[in-house]
């Protein structure tokens, strides 16, 4: 496994896990108003990169960025285009030419992006939680690259305020919680919002 700094005899601790992707991306533009992720397998994030810029220009969206954010099978998508819509017209094009995925596994959608702190993430999650419906059932999926917070802590901060039931096997929504570094991508999603093309079993490696 890589690491991202170097021992040093002047000091025994390591830096952040924040600090660790600062190095990783060694420059690069991380997107910050990012509307979808998109995951590969290592060593292929620039290939995906164009394939998912050739696949959303092929719909139209001539505006489409997509950059790599330097963790391993990683890329995040700013489209002018609704990412849900995004999401149902990828799978319309694995179902006719399966051909075209070559390097994409995931894609989820992102509805709003906040740094990485509890309390921002808190309120990106309460402005959401009217998607849940007084019937329904959520549970709080977390993927977290590069930081310092734990997955429990995270769960406690976006679950915190939302008046609804939990359902941890089968609930009707989903909040997903997508920690990149420094920045955080927010979602109240129904399980099957997120594309997975392995899972699906339409794609042809």
């Amino acid at each position: 496994m890589k690491t991202f700094w170097k021992h040093s005899h002047d000091s025994t601790s390591k830096p952040s896990i924040s600090s660790q992707l600062d190095m990783a991306v060694e420059g690069s533009r991380l997107l910050r108003d990012f509307n979808l992720l998109a995951t590969t397998s290592r060593g292929n994030e620039e290939d995906l990169c164009s394939e998912i810029w050739y696949l959303l220009r092929e719909m139209g969206d001539e505006a489409v960025q997509v950059e790599k954010t330097g963790i391993t099978g990683l890329i995040t998508v700013k489209s002018a285009l609704d990412p849900f819509d995004v999401i149902k017209n990828l799978r319309d094009v694995l179902e006719r030419r399966p051909e075209e995925f070559r390097y994409t596994l995931r894609v989820i959608p992102i509805e709003s992006v906040v740094g990485t702190d509890l309390g921002e993430i808190q309120r990106a999650v309460t402005k959401q939680a009217s998607k849940i419906r007084e019937s329904e059932t959520f549970r709080v999926t977390v993927e977290k690259r590069f930081t310092d917070l734990s997955s429990q802590e995270i769960i406690e901060a976006a679950a915190s305020k939302i008046e609804r039931q939990v359902g941890l096997e089968s609930p009707d929504k989903i909040i997903l919680v997508e920690v990149v570094g420094r920045l955080t991508g927010i979602s109240v999603i129904e399980p099957g919002d997120i594309m997975s093309v392995m899972k699906e079993g339409l794609g042809q490696r």
